[in-house]
């Protein structure tokens, strides 16, 4: 015994009238959509032909499903995808303008221009074209000397363009990738995986929706030349927006896709391919499969409380808990209902509390699995009581612990 018998009673009494104040952080539990009941399996995927791929889902980045998703592979003209995010940022930043003349410098119009074996734009050298023009000639024609170009305007040389590509892949999540070029030739130590170009084309959807939408545009004229987009599910698909298609010898045939159907939008890259055709058809057999079996939920919305954690020595009683952005997550259709949140917090939460610091972890699992997990935040903050009230607490936190 702690404390003596007459102290005692009167701690238990209460103790009895605070516990009904007293709140441990509720298990949040979304509310079920209608599902089918005892839903089948979710069927294997397609078969891919191609040394990497991967499907993933937009809202949450959860991959669905992938092969040699963290092999290392060759990006080809993919590449621009990372360009176009560098310039959109550096835009962004105030350090170009869409209206800049872009010069189609000698070096860029003979590395990459219609000389070479590869894309090229058709702008004539050592003249200018807006910035604007010269990006869209990059992306929809793929032209490697407009890529060029624009590396050299936004920083000089391409060699210190590649620097601020692999600077953003890095911010953006792109752990396993290396850029040396703006326009993805078969350079050593240019590199990347299938994940980390699905991270990059979620991250221009998500950073950079005007200069993602360049890439839904079907053809583009500079001069006498008129260009196709070499994305055939742009005219197989309508749901299709993006987002570019690479290839050269080391690569193979790469297509990064892109789709949205009502509310949910999946990414898919397949790498490696054989044909122009066979990676097309690849990836509208992924984009059709994941949009099928697969449906994307927001299970809590941004600074909403879905819990609440008693604190100690504060003057409030209690924090609600939630979280800085919503959460989402991607379940096989009809298996909704069976989602099963859970929370990690701290026993004991003692006063100051910052609004907005990080108090715990939700989870969600499947399955017995964890498929998305967040940091809980507090919502308000708490102020540190009184001398009194600092003392009471510190008894009844003697007085409780083990």
């Amino acid at each position: 015994m702690k404390v003596r018998p007459r102290l005692a009673a009167l701690a238990l009494a209460a103790l009895a009238t605070a516990a009904v104040g007293f709140a441990i952080a509720q298990t949040p539990a979304p509310q079920p959509a209608t599902a089918l009941s005892d839903a089948l399996p979710v069927p294997p995927p397609p078969k891919i032909t191609g040394t990497a791929w991967v499907l993933m889902d937009y809202a949450t980045g959860q991959v669905l499903a992938g092969e040699n998703i963290d092999a290392r592979v060759e990006p080809a003209s993919i590449t621009k995808v990372m360009t176009s995010y560098v310039i959109a940022a550096e835009m962004k930043a105030g350090k170009i303008k869409p209206t800049d003349p872009v010069m189609m410098s000698e070096h860029a119009w003979r590395e990459g221009g219609a000389g070479t074996e590869g894309s090229y734009s058709g702008f004539e050298v050592n003249q200018t074209a807006p910035l604007v023009e010269m990006e869209k000639g990059m992306v929809v024609q793929s032209g490697n000397d407009a890529a060029i170009a624009l590396a050299e305007h936004v920083a000089g040389s391409e060699d210190a363009f590649a620097s601020l590509m692999n600077a953003y892949a890095a911010r953006i999540g792109m752990k396993a990738s290396h850029f040396v070029n703006p326009h993805g030739l078969s350079e050593e130590n240019h590199y990347t995986t299938a994940r980390d170009l699905a991270l990059l084309g979620r991250a221009l959807v998500r950073d950079f929706p005007e200069a993602y939408s360049y890439n839904k545009i079907k053809e583009y004229t500079v001069g006498p030349i008129t260009q196709r987009n070499r994305n055939l599910l742009l005219w197989r698909d309508p749901s299709v927006d993006g987002i570019k298609t690479g290839h050269h010898s080391g690569a193979g045939y790469c297509l990064m896709a892109s789709g949205k159907r009502g509310d949910q939008r999946l990414i898919s890259v397949v790498m490696g391919s054989t044909s122009e055709s066979q990676r097309a058809v690849d990836s509208q057999a992924l984009l059709n499969w994941g949009f099928r079996f697969y449906e994307t939920h927001r299970l809590y919305e941004a600074s909403k409380a879905i819990a609440k954690q008693k604190v100690w020595k504060g003057q409030a009683e209690e924090v609600q808990l939630g979280v800085a952005e919503p959460m989402l997550v991607s379940t096989p259709r009809g298996k909704y209902a069976r989602l099963k949140p859970s929370m990690d917090v701290p026993k004991t939460l003692i006063a100051p509390i910052k609004q907005g610091q990080k108090i715990g972890t939700v989870k969600v699992s499947l399955d017995g699995k964890v498929i998305a997990q967040r940091p809980l935040i507090a919502l308000n903050a708490v102020e540190e009581g009184g001398f009194f009230k600092r003392l009471w607490d510190e008894f009844w936190m003697w007085w409780e612990a083990p």
